[in-house]
């Protein structure tokens, strides 16, 4: 392709409403155009990209088995309805009209779509296994769209579904996915963990997430080095380094002033205590599909409660931090004075940290007091325990005991067990060997694609602009003359981009009449890998300097030298 005949409208100011490098470069290399919050144009060298992502998912969901479909973005409310999802999905559904009234949404997913057209034309055991997947848009009214592409509104996606006649298929599917997931981010030259995941509202018995590593990844996640163990810290388990303090002998709760000290830290300085020595409470409104209920939480007070297993935990439809009046409602007293003792009429959780402490001290469920000496299972009833806190780096791995450590990550690809959530609802059913009725058994797998365009960049960047990874940027190499008046040079230059397209290697050469500058800094921004400048000693002695954008490194080669070189670059991963 010749640049002078490319739409590639390049900046060199940073975009004022771009909050993240990816972002920022996306813009600035004339990838995006913003349309509307959330939502975005993809310029040539952006669909070029995307091109290259489909590429490698498609050729690994097919190695495994995929059949590629389509459906419609526009799916009608009553399946949605048949699975009670119409409402937990929530605002962050587009949900319209036609013109009879009839209620649709744009489709956030295709859960309910794709069990649909299953449940009509699969009747028989010997119909299945099956793995369907789609490459299509997707549509989520996000509360406040941010970081470009990475959490925008319309975004493209790769879901495949598997349906499968029992458990232990369902396990074969789920690890085909596993291992293409796998070779697809290593065919793309990704860093990334898998990590263990919550389903969210998805839903499901287990879930792995693909994380792309990055200082500006907008998940938490805990890995252990010594082992292979990694979760999304809204999943992961692990032990606190210390302990609670044991229980004193003979020690008889006692009622102390402490005026004014709402706050952990406020009560741990008044006393002379360690946090971890307070046993705090967090009262909650959990709102289900016909009640509510108001639920109070226990954990130790060095540590923080983690909505999302709470949540989980209790399986509602909202979580809510009370309000105050609710609070004081409840225990009598506003928050910052809440305990459990003599507590009564309120759903009570103790997450593990507080139901292993010998005692503490809680809130009196008086203003301007708090109870020294509590301990649990004397002083008040724990009727529920569960893992309820959010882990912290120097916690002990559940797997292996060693220290986990914690890194920030971009979810690019997420893999479900859903076992028969939506079959059961949509009665998805199939005949086994015997006659007999069975569900079928479902596993989802969604790969972003945008986002995983985003997150290459957030990974592979440097002061000058984007580093596209091989495989997946928009062309490998660029040709750039110094000179697009000197006949000699672009002689050559024309000559070694016919050669290289002859080669199936996809070419830019820039024939823009622009200053060497000008072209040098536009191609590291735009991120192409080699960069091959062709100047007074490729017309004078036939030898044209490579330029690795990755690494930086020069290299004066002659022509075949500089062929081979190229392919050897250039060869794939994977």
């Amino acid at each position: 392709m010749r640049m002078s005949m490319m739409l590639m409208p390049t900046l060199r100011e940073i975009p004022a409403e771009a909050e993240v490098i990816s972002h920022q470069l996306m813009v600035r290399a004339g990838i995006i155009r913003k349309v509307a919050s959330g939502m975005y144009s993809y310029l040539p060298l952006g669909r070029r990209v995307i091109e290259k992502v489909e590429k490698i998912i498609r050729e690994e969901m097919n190695a495994k088995g995929g059949q590629e479909v389509l459906m419609p973005i526009v799916q009608p409310s009553e399946i949605w309805k048949e699975t009670g999802r119409w409402d937990v999905y929530g605002d962050e559904m587009f949900k319209l009209k036609d013109r009879h009234g009839r209620e649709f949404c744009l489709g956030p997913t295709h859960e309910e779509l794709i069990t649909d057209l299953v449940r009509q034309e699969v009747k028989s055991y010997r119909q299945l296994p099956l793995l369907l997947y789609q490459i299509q848009n997707k549509y989520r009214d996000e509360i406040r769209p941010r970081f470009g592409v990475m959490r925008s509104r319309e975004f493209i996606m790769k879901d495949l579904y598997s349906f499968d006649c029992d458990e232990a298929g369902l396990d074969a599917s789920y690890e085909k996915m596993y291992d293409a997931y796998n070779r697809i981010f290593q065919r793309c030259g990704l860093v990334y963990r898998a990590v263990e995941a919550d389903s969210g509202a998805i839903g499901g018995s287990g879930s792995h997430e693909f994380m792309v590593t990055a200082d500006n990844g907008e998940a938490e996640i805990a890995y252990c080095p010594a082992c292979q163990y990694a979760a999304n810290t809204e999943k992961a388990e692990g032990n606190p380094s210390d302990e609670g303090q044991p229980a004193a002998k003979n020690a008889a709760m006692e009622k102390v002033h402490t005026p004014g000290m709402r706050t952990i830290e406020d009560v741990s300085n008044y006393l002379k205590v360690n946090a971890k020595d307070i046993i705090k409470m967090v009262v909650y409104e959990a709102v289900y599909s016909e009640k509510a209920e108001i639920v109070a939480v226990l954990i130790r007070g060095d540590q923080e409660i983690n909505e999302i297993k709470l949540k989980n935990y209790l399986d509602c439809l909202h979580l809510v931090m009370a309000s105050d009046d609710v609070i004081v409602a409840a225990a009598k007293t506003s928050g910052g004075f809440v305990g459990p003792v003599g507590l009564t009429g309120v759903r009570l959780i103790a997450d593990k940290t507080a139901a292993a402490m010998g005692e503490g001290i809680t809130g009196a469920n008086e203003a301007d007091y708090h109870f020294r000496h509590v301990v649990p299972g004397r002083d008040f009833i724990i009727g529920e325990t569960a893992d309820l806190r959010t882990v912290k780096a120097g916690d002990a791995c559940p797997h292996c005991g060693k220290a986990l450590e914690i890194t920030r990550g971009i979810e690019v690809g997420h893999i479900f067990k859903l076992g028969t959530k939506y079959s059961e609802s949509l009665k998805a059913v199939f005949l086994d060997e015997n006659g007999k009725e069975k569900k079928m058994i479902m596993g989802c797998y969604g790969i972003g694609v945008t986002r995983t365009i985003a997150a290459a960049i957030e990974q592979n960047h440097d002061e000058n602009g984007i580093i596209w990874p091989v495989p997946i940027a928009p062309y490998p190499v660029i040709i750039v003359p110094i000179s697009s008046k000197d006949e000699v040079q672009m002689k050559k230059a024309q000559e070694l981009y016919d050669r290289l397209n002859s080669m199936g290697i996809e070419t830019i050469l820039d024939d823009r009449n622009e200053r060497p500058g000008v072209k040098f800094k536009d191609a590291d921004l735009i991120g192409i890998p080699l960069r091959i400048t062709v100047g007074k000693k490729a017309a004078d002695d036939d030898l044209y300097e490579l330029k690795v954008r990755s690494n930086g490194e020069d290299h004066l080669l002659g022509l075949e030298d500089l062929l081979l070189t190229i392919k050897k670059v250039l060869e794939p991963i994977g």
